[in-house]
């Protein structure tokens, strides 16, 4: 089923005052921090009709080049920041897509402390990354944590605000589909 069809049944639903993401629900969630991740995230969550939570530290760590130094001594120190209380409660849907930038070669600590704290055994589960070099060993990682979930895919972005913002976001759009067909 293409996003045509989804979208075209969603306003069917809506003329009889459902919601389709009652049907099917989905949130995104990611974690961003110079707007690379959130870009995609929200497309995503545009394309699907999905929910959207950002999760954010209570504690951020900085800008300038000294992010790059905290950020990937918490990676490999195996912090996991205190994040904000969520908006949406993940176990309230059925397929959760959870996009992160590549640090370290893995996902940032604050989606390692979404990970620790929510149960998404059972879950359909999707990963997307933006990186500006590899994205390493991020998926695998994800698989790690989630080994109890149906992972239904995985994407990354290199860049996607700044070197490859039209190709990144027709990508997201195939990708949806993908995941449409996988649920």
């Amino acid at each position: 089923m293409n996003c045509i069809s989804l979208k075209r049944m969603e306003n069917s639903m809506k003329s009889f005052g459902h919601e389709y993401n009652n049907m099917r629900k989905i949130l995104v969630v990611y974690y961003s921090l110079e707007g690379n991740t959130k870009m995609i995230a929200k497309e995503i969550a545009g394309y699907l009709g999905a929910d959207e939570e950002e999760i954010r530290p209570l504690k951020e760590i900085g800008t300038g080049f000294s992010k790059y130094f905290w950020g990937s001594s918490q990676v490999l120190m195996k912090k996991k920041p205190e994040i904000h209380s969520l908006q949406f409660n993940p176990e309230n849907y059925d397929t959760i897509i959870i996009g992160t930038p590549v640090w370290a070669w893995t996902y940032a600590p604050p989606i390692a402390t979404f990970l620790s704290k929510t149960n998404l055994k059972g879950k359909n589960v999707a990963f997307f990354s933006c990186h500006g070099g590899q994205n390493g060993k991020t998926f695998q990682n994800f698989k790690d944590e989630t080994s109890e979930s149906r992972i239904i895919g995985e994407i990354d972005f290199f860049e996607p605000l700044t070197k490859n913002k039209e190709d990144s976001l027709l990508r997201v759009k195939k990708w949806c589909d993908e995941l449409l067909a996988n649920l």
